[in-house]
């Protein structure tokens, strides 16, 4: 099987050159072509909620909205910086690509971008987590599996130091 288009998923994780990689390596043995992704989440409905049933809620959301999206305009311009250092390195190597970011819920933004992009293969890493923590913490890959509609590679990753699972968990 031709892969003519990979999309990469890459998050901010220390799994991210692997998956990237993995991708890389795929594109110049199939002549392919890469296109980058990162997305940020913004949840601005649950945000609302904290604050609107409250005595000069919306003002106060209304400062948090504003604060948080100066925050994500930052982060934005931090992400597609750090996806030009991946872009710069496939460029090199002779491989056409480039790169997306994007806000929102990762897993319908992946598939989104695959089937507008006409993706041949999704490369996706995974973190490793399993039972409860996979189910608190929800599972992209496996969004991804179910609902793109094109090939999926999965990177399998490292299991995070129970450390992490239990600090993450609590952050749900």
């Amino acid at each position: 099987m031709v892969f003519q288009k990979i999309l990469v998923a890459l998050d901010l994780s220390p799994q991210s050159p692997k998956v990237f990689e993995q991708a890389l390596e795929i594109a110049q043995n199939e002549h392919s072509q890469l296109m980058l992704f990162h997305c940020l989440s913004w949840d601005v409905e649950g945000e609302a909620g904290l604050f609107m049933g409250t005595v000069g809620g919306a003002d106060l959301y209304g400062s948090l909205l504003g604060q948080r999206q100066k925050h994500l305009q930052d982060e934005v311009k931090t992400v597609r910086e750090w996806l030009q250092t991946y872009q710069q390195q496939a460029t090199s190597m002779g491989i056409a690509t480039e790169f997306d970011c994007r806000i929102g819920d990762l897993g319908p933004q992946i598939c989104a971008l695959a089937h507008t992009w006409q993706t041949d293969l999704i490369v996706i890493g995974r973190r490793g987590y399993k039972g409860l923590s996979e189910i608190w913490l929800g599972s992209v890959s496996n969004y991804v599996i179910h609902h793109a509609p094109c090939s999926v590679l999965i990177v399998q990753g490292v299991t995070p130091p129970v450390e992490q699972v239990e600090s993450q968990s609590k952050r749900i």
